[in-house]
């Protein structure tokens, strides 16, 4: 380590899969600095997200209590607490990093809302010297329910609260290191599409199997695909978890009605562990489908589109952001009533596919390294 080389403390109270992602591919971006990373296993939600501060500072005092040149937190790190129990933490300049926010997370069986959800993240802002979002639909829906949750407050709150979230910015997660190779490759691998099998066509759905993640439309997408028999292979696959939503084994049985009827292989089903493996089936896809009742950024759809897939996503949450309008579907009141407009959406890709011509490709340029580094660099840079 050389003698000049900064020094960053990140903090991830509640590692999910996607959380891991943009902290590691940040490390990776910037090698530079010298990065110390503690992260909390994404479970027992509720009590990770009061009870961060009180691990940590308990647990991993040594690492806490040394010098750094900049501290990153994501949201649900009880910051205020935190820095209550290391005061030495409230002397260094720290960025707030929002994946997601819990004003705009669909309501479920097992997810209400909880104001203490809410204020840990509004506290933790409010601590930090800038303020990040990895997306606009985020950073304005967080600024919308922060709006909201202050008129509910039986005190008035002053309004510096809400200019002080409202001077936040938006950086996205760097989609992978070595993403302008990838950008090649998906080039590439679109040309041998368009000169490969023109009867061929995958589908794919590469999402945690969650309800927020909207298997209801999905259902509805695989049930109109069965019935009109269209000649394609539906892979879907993604993280499941032991309360799995009921829909994913109606849909397991219709895509496997689906390749008896069409005499097409049935495509995969489940999750798929070796990182290759899935970069393989990627690569393998023509078109990549989001249902989603909730996206950040869309990760999963938009690494789909690195390896050459084109999306077709919903025409809101944060989509809007980065694709163009030949990519959106618009949702509809009825999940019936969507499921046709992608289903009619898909049909005319494969009769694109089938008359020997390439499909369009989304631009995700704004995502590359280069762009990335260059906004994280300058950040780094004022603060320190």
């Amino acid at each position: 380590m050389s003698s000049n080389q900064k020094r960053i403390l990140l903090l991830s109270a509640y590692d999910a899969v996607s959380h891991r992602a943009w902290r590691e591919r940040l490390q990776q971006l910037l090698p530079e600095y010298q990065w110390t990373q503690l992260a909390l296993p994404a479970r027992n939600f509720n009590w990770k997200i009061r009870g961060n501060s009180l691990i940590w500072a308990y647990t991993e005092a040594e690492v806490l209590h040394q010098s750094y040149d900049l501290l990153i937190a994501t949201s649900m790190v009880d910051l205020s607490s935190l820095r209550g129990f290391v005061p030495e933490l409230a002397a260094i300049p720290t960025i707030v990093y929002f994946h997601e926010n819990q004003f705009c997370y669909p309501q479920g069986k097992h997810r209400k809302d909880n104001i203490e959800h809410q204020l840990v993240p509004l506290y933790a802002a409010l601590s930090g010297d800038r303020i990040i979002f990895n997306s606009e639909f985020n950073r304005q829906s967080f600024l919308q329910g922060a709006r909201n949750l202050l008129k509910k407050l039986p005190d008035k709150m002053p309004a510096a609260i809400v200019k002080k979230l409202e001077s936040s910015e938006v950086i996205g997660v760097p989609l992978h290191c070595d993403i302008e190779r990838n950008m090649e490759n998906g080039k590439a691998l679109a040309e041998n599409k368009k000169q490969c099998n023109k009867d061929e066509f995958n589908l794919l759905w590469n999402h945690r199997w969650e309800y927020d993640k909207g298997p209801g439309l999905l259902l509805e997408v695989v049930t109109l695909i069965s019935q009109q028999q269209l000649p394609l292979r539906f892979h879907v696959v993604g993280e499941s978890f032991r309360d799995q939503p009921v829909e994913f084994s109606k849909i397991e049985e219709l895509l496997r009605r689906h390749g008896q009827q069409t005499g097409l292989t049935e495509g995969e089903f489940g999750f798929i562990p070796d990182p290759q493996e899935y970069r393989k089936l990627l690569a393998s896809c023509d078109v990549v489908l989001s249902t989603a009742k909730h996206d950040f950024q869309g990760l999963a759809i938009q690494e789909a589109c690195m390896q050459g897939c084109s999306p077709l996503t919903p025409n809101d949450l944060v989509y809007p952001e980065y694709l163009q309008s030949e990519f959106l579907y618009q949702r509809k009141e009825s999940d019936k009533e969507t499921a046709e407009g992608i289903v009619s959406h898909l049909a005319n890709w494969i009769s694109t596919k089938q008359s020997g011509k390439g499909l369009p490709k989304a631009d995700l340029e704004d995502f590359s390294n280069k762009v990335l580094a260059e906004k994280y660099k300058g950040l780094f840079s004022h603060l320190i």
